[in-house]
């Protein structure tokens, strides 16, 4: 039976509950994914050889990393051919463009001009994030809410720079870029006052988002704790959520920064009251913060359910953030994308009207009945079809042409 007869079998399932799967593909079509660049070359990036820090390890020793920004370029190029639909890039500074010897207070637009030319030609739309790890000036620690004066201006020149560029990717490829600030921040011991880093934290973002831009959405990315800040983060959720609504900013959940027993899906509903804009890095906590490949599971399932049901999704930015050496990086980022768009599917799959309007008429186990009987409708029949609509391998021949790519470079890297 042909990918097309079986789609025209399972869109006639669903409309007859009432969903309008052309508007569903429309509507995954017009969602873009933000594809974190460090998971081809394992969070090194082109600024200094420097060991990674912060709370940042990688693990695996897979062949093939990508060693410069034209193989970087090379294999992201080859994750799209992968994947339906356009997407934005991520990068982090540390991925500048430069032979020069420059401080990463000194960034400018400049050093970016060629991503941003690659971005046209490759019809992508590109985010930015300021690099606080793997840095001498970050070995202590603490980079913004550090009570060295001239650590702390370093990395508030830093941020500053890193959100003009930020504005310079908005205005070229005329889509607001967002810029998402996280610091590895705190203490591995329980610490004497928990008041004094967030005061010289809240004074570092003071300045930095003092000049606003009209091409930047900014967000603020909090942890539980890290690797080295095991009792204590200065950027916690409480105090990144209290920051951005005051200041009309916005949050940055990560899936793995959290404790396990909290879901990131329940937060979402309650944020999109009080502020413009929803930042999420769809990660696998495997325990907790490990940064796995994402997995179609529950978790995932929960979240993209929680920005559809409540129409959440126009003002919910969807990003990447994982970075796994173990296995091939290009298959690593071609799942994460296909399991985040086939959850995002099956979300805008379910016929929303009927299930708001058994759940305001209190029939609570029609909902269940409806929402247990979803799980098993052929959403999956729907998904190959929009692979094959837009030229990308239908189901597992996507790892044929990876088994393919990853050939042509032995020898090469």
């Amino acid at each position: 039976m042909s990918v097309i007869t079986r789609y025209n079998q399972a869109k006639q399932l669903y409309e007859s509950l009432g969903v309008d799967v052309e508007k569903a593909i429309e509507t995954l079509k017009n969602t873009p994914i933000s594809i974190q660049c460090w998971q081809g070359d394992d969070v090194q990036g082109f600024y200094n050889k420097q060991a990674l820090s912060g709370g940042i390890s990688v693990t695996g020793n897979y062949p093939f990393k990508a060693n410069n920004i034209k193989e970087l370029r090379q294999d992201i190029e080859e994750v799209l051919k992968l994947v339906p639909f356009d997407h934005r890039l991520s990068l982090h500074a540390i991925y500048l463009d430069t032979k020069d010897k420059i401080g990463l207070d000194e960034i400018e637009p400049i050093h970016f001009e060629s991503w941003v030319q690659w971005a046209k030609n490759n019809n992508v739309k590109l985010d930015f994030n300021p690099t606080l790890f793997s840095h001498p000036l970050s070995s202590t620690g603490f980079t913004l809410s550090s009570n060295d004066e001239d650590i702390r201006n370093f990395w508030i020149r830093h941020v500053k720079q890193s959100r003009k560029i930020s504005n310079y990717f908005g205005e070229e490829l005329n889509s607001r870029s967002v810029c998402n600030l996280w610091i590895p921040d705190g203490y591995k011991d329980t610490p004497y006052s928990r008041l004094n880093p967030r005061k010289l934290l809240k004074e570092s973002l003071d300045q930095i988002y003092k000049t606003k831009y009209p091409n930047v959405i900014d967000t603020l990315e909090s942890k539980l704790f890290g690797i080295g800040a095991e009792s204590y983060t200065t950027g916690s959720h409480e105090f990144y959520l209290t920051y951005a609504v005051k200041n009309n900013l916005s949050v940055c959940l990560d899936a793995g920064h959290f404790h396990p027993t909290e879901q990131v899906s329940d937060k979402l509903s309650s944020i999109s009251l009080f502020t413009d804009h929803l930042m999420l890095h769809v990660s696998r906590p495997v325990r907790w913060d490990s940064d796995h490949v994402v997995s179609f599971n529950d978790d995932l399932q929960n979240i993209t359910d929680a920005l559809v049901r409540d129409e959440l999704l126009n003002k919910t930015s969807i990003g990447l953030d994982y970075f796994d050496a173990s296995i091939n990086r290009i298959a690593a980022w071609v799942i994460g994308i296909r399991n985040t768009q086939k959850a995002l599917l099956k979300s805008l799959l379910e016929p929303k009207e009927l299930l708001h309007q058994i759940e305001q008429e209190q029939n609570y186990t029609k909902r269940l009945v409806y929402i247990e009987e979803l799980k098993s409708l052929p959403f999956g029949l729907i998904y190959d079809y929009i692979c094959l609509k837009n030229n990308k391998p239908v189901g597992l021949d996507y790892l044929k042409e990876i088994e393919a790519y990853e050939v042509s470079l032995k020898g090469k890297r």
